[in-house]
């Protein structure tokens, strides 16, 4: 976990921490405009190297030694958080106390991450789709209190209140006491990356969907002086790998977040492989991702570790499948992978608590099994 507190979105603050190990933490964060902290990347042009995914291309060699600082990083990533149904009530009772059951989990690491996939907001209108997802500011305090560093909103939810649940979702972000990707006031800030300094290490994260109703896509998607989401959708995409690219250049380690996939699914789709593989192939060392509300196998690939599903994490459906859940931990050393770990969970109340032993070993066979259909290695 990054102790201490930054300020992220609408206005960025660079914030200087002080890590596990005492090192000085730089949290230059995704979205909202600059105001002190060093700028985004930039987008150029996508390369023409790969015939396949538009703006495919190439990485871009890194400026200093493949292991960075030589000194390990861990990263915590958990899947799909929401506060509906009756974990609202228990919000608002206790934000701190709400995740302690896995805060340990989410604390043990460097830096830990989960989607968000919730406006937060108190106002608006639902949008016209199937299911809304809303929550109060309270949600990123308890998030922040379990040990959460960075969300990402980038997913089907996080506009599900209209403009003004956006620009409240902006705002509360802007005061939080973690860090967000894949959400900004136009599409510089959303497809900005949050950047930390770790043990002397350079890592930088993405947060991105691959899931929006059609009919919302246009108007959801981050543009030239609009706020929203940042998406892969079409040529979008093209964005989002030229800006992994661009920052090769300056990170030592590099993360994208996606949501994505098919619901209920535990073997990933042909677009997941082929954007796991673009993603890569464009630089980033940890490709990990939500949504199916299925815990998803995952491997390596060229070196870099791909993720497909981390499964529901805070979550109000619990029964059955939809209650597996757990947080994957990830050791990196610059962009070496030197393990990952499955620590299984089940959702009890809407909250996950670690599976004791016996049934976590299992749990874990289970979920090495799933990488059987992803075409990953170990």
């Amino acid at each position: 976990m990054v102790v201490g507190a930054a300020v992220t979105i609408v206005v960025v603050v660079v914030a200087a921490r002080t890590g596990p190990s005492g090192d000085r933490v730089d949290g230059a964060p995704s979205a909202g405009p600059a105001r002190s902290a060093e700028p985004g990347p930039g987008a150029p042009a996508p390369s023409a190297d790969d015939p396949g995914i538009p703006g495919m291309g190439r990485a871009t060699t890194a400026t200093r030694a493949r292991r960075g600082s030589g000194r390990p990083v861990v990263l915590v990533f958990g899947g799909d958080v929401h506060f509906e149904g009756h974990l609202r009530p228990a919000l608002a009772r206790d934000p701190a106390g709400l995740l302690a059951p896995i805060a340990g989990e989410l604390s043990s690491g460097d830096v830990a991450m989960v989607n968000l996939e919730t406006a937060v907001t108190t106002r608006g209108v639902p949008e016209p789709k199937a299911y809304t997802f809303r929550a109060p500011p309270e949600a990123l305090a308890a998030l922040a209190a379990a040990g959460v560093d960075v969300v990402t909103v980038a997913n089907n939810h996080g506009v599900d209140y209209g403009p003004v649940g956006l620009a409240d979702t902006i705002v509360a972000l802007g005061g939080a006491p973690l860090g967000a990707v894949g959400i900004g006031s136009d599409d510089t800030a959303a497809y900005r990356p949050w950047r930390v300094r770790v043990h002397g290490q350079r890592v930088a994260v993405f947060g991105a969907s691959d899931v929006i109703d059609d009919p919302l896509v246009e108007a959801w998607s981050a543009g030239p002086g609009r706020a929203g989401i940042a998406t892969v959708k079409g040529d979008r995409l093209a964005r989002l790998l030229a800006a992994v690219r661009e920052e090769r250049t300056r990170a030592d380690t590099i993360v994208v977040y996606l949501h994505w996939g098919v619901e209920r699914e535990t073997c990933p789709s042909g677009r997941q492989q082929e954007l796991a593989r673009a993603f890569v192939t464009a630089g980033a060392d940890v490709v990990v991702g939500s949504h199916t509300h299925r815990v998803m196998g995952a491997g390596r690939l060229d070196g870099a570790l791909v993720a497909y599903g981390l499964g529901n994490f805070v979550f109000y459906n619990e029964a059955g499948a939809n209650g597996e859940s757990g947080v994957l931990r990830v050791t990196v050393t610059g962009r070496d992978v030197e393990g990952y770990e499955w620590r299984p969970a089940r959702i009890q109340g809407g909250v996950p608590h670690p599976v004791p032993e016996p049934a976590a070993t299992a749990a874990r066979q289970v979920w090495e099994g799933r990488r059987a259909c992803t075409g990953l290695r170990p």
